[in-house]
This record gives structure tokens, sequence and C-alpha cells, in this order.
């Protein structure tokens, strides 16, 4: 085949709704971990291993080449994987959005010339890769826009299935397929299950009497059940006792612990009406593509109702299914409930491909008067082509700072700083997720400060997680305690006591401030803490010499960007500069602990108001 062939069967649009998204996806990339789950699930993609309960088999293996690319630490090269697959999920908006604007074309008496087809499928697309959910979960390690994706294939495929079946020709495989990416999207998040009611609305709407095909649909669930197999990963990789095993699943009661997120016991919020809008809000079409947006997207559906009204249901059912599990059933806590922003994803694809059909349905209405022959003029094109790129670049514009964390590392210096907090062969007990998982990254992937035991509280009572650590835990009376008896405090308080003789024993701040110590002094070295035997009856003098080996960077960089968690961070930092300079002024070293204190405004303002109280105390000028 001649090139200048190839070249003319290349859909450009089709091009650009990858390739753009993916070069504001790098550009924006997050440079090394970052918070909340990417430590950890950086460790498990490096080691092959599995994260957190469900596992995300899928999503490992799927990140797992990048880790091999000639450039950048390895969190980088995983962050590239999702910035991939958010692109992917890009181009799944434009091909399900171009293939609708098709299929209508060949009906109609007289359609637009195809590039408005690609125009408006290229503009849904790019809305879509700059909405605030997408555009968040593109720039670090997230399996939510492989999930994505595949959604998107299977809504396609199902399609295909659709319109081939009113030709009178019987076409299963595409069922069967999309049946196979249902059970594989599983290792990437479970909430592909939230879309199967809409899958099962396209099939049986078409024809109620295929319930009755029953080979039909064993040979389906099988594919379903093929594609689940990716889930063998973590039995099979348990065996091989990768550097992160959470769980431990390669027995059959350990496998469905994992698979099933027993390890997550919570007690749910009572729910009030305020507590209920907030996690309905979750779901937020203006937040992800403004009103202007929304109103496109419901101009989309409208229009939609005379030739695809069945693919609207399923969409609508989708979002029905979703809400009632996510907000029904979860009923997350209030400081919980941004988690489950991401679970939507999605639907929020599906969204842009109607917002992509709204727009078409305003150019073909608003060019109706337009003669034939000026539709491809130069000044028309050029018009059609602002009008299309006007909300994208509108989206784009709002929350390129807030999204741009290419200058983020607050959670790898912060990581970084607490290990220069520690004494040769130390042990440091963790309290929080985003406290230990970057720590795990830096020593288990990075290999940074292999002398340390890093043991994380809330893990202790697991007796897989006890397992990891056979020289510290072999013979560990925390395995003779009782499991319905195994409190964090009680298994921290005896894992020290075992260990406190032998080795220097620290506390991070999260440990700190969330169990009381009164048995142990507490010898503060920057945002960790020593115990030393002898009770807390005076004060000990802070090591202010660590905080001149800390890097400053995760804290003093202008990044758009401010999680629940680097917030907290930065915080952390100011408060254990507060309460290093609180220490030294109750010892009477009033210059240096003036010092501390003005550092501690300096690196969190909201705390000024503390720090000139606490240096009035004591009578210092502010």
């Amino acid at each position: 085949m001649r090139v200048g062939t190839i070249t003319r069967r290349v859909d450009p649009a089709a091009v650009l709704s990858f390739t753009v998204p993916l070069l504001v996806f790098l550009l924006t990339l997050a440079p090394s971990v970052t918070f909340f789950d990417s430590g950890e699930f950086l460790t498990a993609i490096h080691s092959l291993g599995i994260a957190h309960s469900p596992g995300y088999p899928l999503f490992i293996d799927y990140a797992k080449p990048f880790t091999w690319l000639p450039f950048g630490n390895i969190a980088f090269r995983a962050n590239i994987a999702t910035a991939v697959s958010a692109s992917a999920a890009c181009f799944g908006v434009y091909f399900i959005t171009r293939y609708l604007l098709d299929r209508e074309a060949e009906s109609a008496d007289q359609p637009l010339p195809s590039l408005y087809a690609s125009g408006s499928a290229l503009a849904a697309s790019l809305a879509f890769a700059f909405s605030a959910r997408l555009w968040l979960q593109s720039n670090h390690d997230k399996p939510y826009p492989l999930v994505s994706f595949m959604a998107a294939v299977v809504f396609y495929l199902l399609l295909r299935w659709r319109d081939r079946f009113d030709l009178g020709e019987e076409c299963p495989y595409y069922v069967y397929a999309g049946a196979f990416i249902c059970g594989l999207a599983t290792g990437a998040h479970q909430t592909i299950v939230l879309l199967l009611p809409a899958y099962a609305w396209m099939i049986v709407s078409k024809q109620w009497r295929l319930i009755g095909r029953v080979k039909e649909i064993i040979i389906a669930v099988a594919f379903g059940v093929f594609g689940f197999a990716i889930q063998l990963h973590l039995p099979l990789r348990a065996i091989r006792h990768p550097l992160l095993n959470w769980g431990d699943p390669k027995t059959l009661d350990q496998f469905l612990w994992n698979l099933l997120r027993k390890g997550y016991p919570s007690e749910p919020p009572v729910r009030d009406l305020a507590l209920l809008w907030k996690q309905l809000s979750a779901f937020n079409l203006p937040r992800e593509f403004t009103w202007a947006g929304l109103a496109l997207v419901l101009l989309g559906l409208f229009v939609s109702l005379k030739h695809r009204r069945n693919e609207v249901i399923a969409y609508l059912l989708g979002i029905v299914c979703s809400l009632l599990v996510i907000v029904g059933y979860f009923n997350s806590q209030p400081d919980m409930i941004f988690l489950t922003e991401e679970f939507f994803t999605p639907l929020y694809l599906l969204a842009a491909v109607f917002l992509g059909l709204g727009f078409h349905w305003l150019l073909t209405k608003g060019m109706s008067g337009i003669a034939r022959n000026k539709l491809t003029s130069l000044p028309v094109k050029a018009l059609a082509a602002l009008f299309l790129l006007l909300l994208p670049s509108s989206i784009c514009a709002l929350n390129y700072y807030e999204n741009d964390q290419s200058e983020n590392y607050v959670a790898f210096d912060y990581a970084t700083n607490t290990l220069r907090s520690l004494h040769q062969g130390s042990v440091l007990f963790t309290w929080g997720d985003s406290g230990a998982f970057p720590l795990w990254y830096l020593q288990g992937v990075e290999r940074m400060r292999e002398d340390l035991d890093l043991l994380h509280t809330p893990h202790l009572v697991f007796s897989w997680y006890l397992d990891a650590f056979p020289h510290l835990f072999s013979h560990s009376l925390l395995r003779s305690i009782p499991a319905d008896s195994q409190a964090a405090d009680t298994t921290l308080k005896l894992a020290i006591a075992e260990q406190l003789d032998w080795r220097p024993v620290f506390i991070d701040f999260s440990t700190r401030y969330s169990i009381p110590f009164p048995e142990y002094g507490l010898r503060q070295r920057g945002i960790c803490y020593q115990l030393v035997k002898g009770g807390g009856s005076s004060p000990i003098p802070p090591d202010s010499v660590v905080w001149g080996l800390y890097s400053v960077r995760g804290y003093e960089s202008q990044m758009g960007f401010r999680d629940l968690d680097t917030g907290k961070a930065i915080l952390i930092y100011a408060s254990s500069r507060m309460e290093a300079g609180e220490t030294l002024l109750r010892l009477g070293r009033r210059e240096d602990g003036a010092a501390e204190l003005r550092e501690a405004a300096a690196i969190s303002p909201d705390l000024a108001p503390q720090v000139n109280q606490l240096l009035a105390a004591y009578g210092v000028r502010p």
C-alpha cells in the first residue's frame, strides 16, 4: 500500500483527539510520587505486586511496561502510563461521537460535510480532556482513565451490535467482546459493574426476546469470566512474595478478603439532607464542563431521543445505578466524599459524547441557510472551528493552573525529609496512608534508606502484614493477641516495647497526635519524634539541626493544585516548627524558639495568630 493511500485514510481529527490531550497531560504531569494511593500503586507496579483491595491487577500489569522507559524515575514513567490511558479515553469520546454522527448522516436529507462531524467529535473529546476530574487523574498514577476507556469501547461495541442487528445481521461477537472487556476492566476498577445495567439495556431494548437466548447468554458470561481471570494475578503474584503483597491473597480466603474489600470496615455516617446533597453533588456536570457544557449535554440528550432513545435511557440508567450504589450504598463520610468523585469518570466520558452531539446539532441549525458549496469555504470553516473550540479552550483555561502538577514535589520531598530525620537502623511507625505510601516508594523502588524498617500502624493487626517482616515479628507477642481485641493503639504500644531496647524508635507526626505516649519522652527531629524511655515529665530539646537537611522545595513551590493531603503536609511542616519553637521557649531559649515560630508562620500564614500569641506569652516581640 502506498504512503499516500495510508495518509488519506488517516483521520486527522482522530489523531488530534489523542495527541492534543496527551501533550497537555505530559506538560502537567507530576514528576514523581504524589499523595493518597500513589506511592503504594507505584510500589505495586514496580514489583508487579498487589495494591490495596481489590488489588487493581489490570492497572498494575498495564503500567508495568512503562517503567521500562529509558528516562525519568519510576514514578514519572508510571505517571506517563496514566496520561496515555487518559488520552485513550479522550479518543474514546471521539470515535463514539463520530460513529453516531456518521450513522445520523446516512439518514439525513442534506447532512453537513464530514469535517463538521469530525470537528464536533474533536471538540467533545477536548472538552472531556480538560475537564477537572479527568485532567486531575491524568497527571499521576490512577486507574480511572483506563477503566473509562474500556467503558467507552464496550459502549461502542454495543452500538455497532445494535446497528448491525437493525440490518438483520446476527453479530453476537460484539457482545462477547464487550463481556470480555467488562470482566477485564474489573482489574482496573470494580466500578465498571455499575454500567452493566446500562449495557444490558442496550441489548434487551433492541428485542426483549433476546433474554431467552440461553446459549448466547452463557457464552457471553463465559467471556466475561475469561476477562475476569485477570484477578488470577493476585494469587499467582502472592506466591512469589512481591515487594508489595497487600493481603497476601494466595489462599482462597485471603483472595476473597482482598477482592471483596473486607479490610476496610467502617461505620457509615448518619445521613441527613445536607450530607445527602454533598454526596449527590459528587456527580457534577457543570463543574466538569461548565454550565454551557451542561446545556450542550442536555441538548445532545434531547436531540438523540428521536433516533437513539434507548442509548439515552442507557446513559441515564448508568447515572441512576451509579448514584444508588455510590451514594445510597457507600454513604461516604463527609471528608471522604471527594474520593467518590473519581468513580463517575466513565459517566463524564459518555456525557462528553452527548455534548458533541449537541455541538453538531447547533452547527446543523446554524448553517441551514448557507449554500452547500460555501460550507467548505475557509471563512465558514474558520467560524465553525472558533465556535467548536471556544468551550474546550475555556475549560482548559479554567482548570490548567489547578491541574498543573509539573512542580509537585510535595510528597517526594515530604517522604525524603522524613527519611533524613531518622538515625541509622531505626524503625519508623506511620499512621496515615499518605504519610506511609511515599516512604514505601522511596525505600522499595528508589532504594533509599534500606537500613530502616517502615511499619504502618493500622496494618499491625493483620497476620499477612506481620509475615512481611519475619525479622521483627516471627516470635512477636502481636501474634498472640486475639483478633477481636487487636486495636491499633494496643498493637502499636506492644510493637514499640519489643523494639525500643535495641534500636531507635520513631513515630511520624500523625502518630504523635493520634495516640498519647505518656510513658515515653519525645525528642523531636523535624517532622518525626524519637521515643525515649522515662516518660515525658520534662521537655526534651528538639534536634533543630535536622531542619538544615530538609528540602524546602516541597512547601515553597507555587504549584497550583492543593489536595487534602498536600495541604496537610505543608501544615505538618509549619506545626512541627511551631512545636519546636514552643519547646525551646519553655526551655528558655528565646531567640531559637522565636526563630522557629517565625519560620512556622512563613510556611503557613494561617498559623500567624497562634505564633504571635505564643511569642507574646513568652514576652517576645512578634
